[in-house]
């Protein structure tokens, strides 16, 4: 197997472990299987009309409903620190790892709460609800967009 080098930007420890280093390089910010599921659920309902990662308003939502001013936020439990599969943190590099999840769900609020500020309705769909039942998920946004 070919050793590939990555470009490090000095802002992660190296991973001691080069299969992990080659997994995370992987980790997409945009376009992630949740947020296509998400995505092909509000199609499928008859939603079609959204945008993504919409740069006109705070927090740069994944999927913004800009007529109706609604923001869904597609959050992987891992990254964003889900309330309700609460997943493990890792056991390596703690310090970096607990300041850059607890930053993440910091960032998260700061978004969530200029967006309520400037109008708009904000809904959270986590990664665990949609692997369990993608429907279900996104009933919460599909009930927002027919009530509006």
């Amino acid at each position: 197997m070919a050793r590939i080098a990555y470009i490090r930007d000095g802002r992660a420890p190296v991973p001691k472990n080069a299969r992990i280093s080659a997994q995370m390089s992987r980790i997409r910010a945009k376009d992630t299987g949740p947020e296509l599921s998400v995505r092909h659920a509000l199609r499928a309902a008859g939603f079609p009309g959204y945008r993504l990662h919409y740069k006109k308003v705070p927090g740069r939502p994944d999927i913004a409903f800009v007529g109706r001013r609604i923001a869904v936020f597609v959050h992987g439990c891992f990254w964003h620190g889900c309330p309700h599969c609460q997943p493990r943190r890792p056991k390596t590099n703690t310090r970096f790892w607990n300041a850059k999840l607890d930053a993440n769900k910091a960032r998260d609020k700061r978004k969530a709460q200029a967006l309520r500020r400037a109008g708009w309705k904000v809904i959270t769909v986590w990664e665990c609800r949609i692997q369990r039942s993608p429907a279900t998920a996104v009933a919460r946004v599909i009930s927002r967009l027919s009530d509006g």
